[in-house]
């Protein structure tokens, strides 16, 4: 099976600390490459700076996607969304996962820790990191985003 993308740019706050852990063994596994930038333990740490690291990542290609994950996913996926070309999507289940990446070619996935059990969260990943962007009528609308 041919990859939609090969490196991606991972990090957490503390919150996530833990579960970001499991999903970059997790996709290391599946010989994805990479790039965590951060934290490298579950002490305090501020979101936003984490969430950025990954949106310019992510905005200047130098990973062709990105996940974050913090308590809730919704203050990651806020920071992330202030970089210009960046779609991140907080996602919570099967459906919003997959339309997230079909009409809206999210570019980051968000997760909330504590909200999405480890199961979850890893099946979450492979539908966002195996969803095509359909276009057509949903890349008019991207680019009004």
């Amino acid at each position: 099976m041919k990859l939609l993308f090969k490196k991606i740019s991972l990090a957490s706050d503390h919150a996530g600390f833990k579960l970001k852990e499991k999903i970059k063994k997790n996709l290391k596994k599946k010989k994805f490459t990479v790039v965590d930038l951060g934290p490298k333990t579950d002490s305090s740490v501020d979101y936003p700076d984490f969430a950025k690291k990954v949106a310019r990542s992510v905005a200047s290609k130098k990973s062709n996607i990105g996940i974050l994950v913090c308590g809730s996913g919704t203050g990651m996926a806020m920071s992330a969304n202030k970089i210009k070309k960046i779609r991140a999507a907080v996602c919570y289940n099967r459906a919003s996962t997959s339309l997230s990446r079909k009409h809206n070619n999210a570019n980051i996935l968000a997760l909330g820790s504590r909200l999405t059990n480890k199961s979850t969260a890893l099946k979450l990943v492979n539908i966002f990191l195996n969803t095509k962007f359909e276009g057509g009528r949903h890349l008019r609308r991207v680019k009004k985003v």
